[in-house]
């Protein structure tokens, strides 16, 4: 996946995951797609570490990973602080 793609990507994500955990603190564009970037890394592992598969590849299985490991990671972080 080419740079731009991952950082429109990464954004989107961001942006889903905010929305799906109402969050009130808006990090901005920026914040967005490093919290989607992060989001893929952690779904990617998460999914990796269950041994399960979406079935779906591409920028449509890269968006839904990203999504499920950005909403993990705001959990994560809304326990810890």
């Amino acid at each position: 996946m080419s740079l731009i793609v991952g950082i429109i990507v990464g954004a989107i994500a961001g942006i889903l995951a905010q929305k799906i955990m109402k969050g009130d603190a808006p990090y901005g564009i920026i914040g967005d797609i490093v919290l989607g970037v992060i989001g893929g890394a952690v779904g990617s592992y998460l999914l990796d570490l269950l041994g399960l598969s979406l079935g779906v590849s591409g920028i449509v299985g890269s968006l839904i990973v990203s999504v499920i490991g950005a909403v993990v990671f705001i959990y994560v972080l809304r326990i810890l602080f």
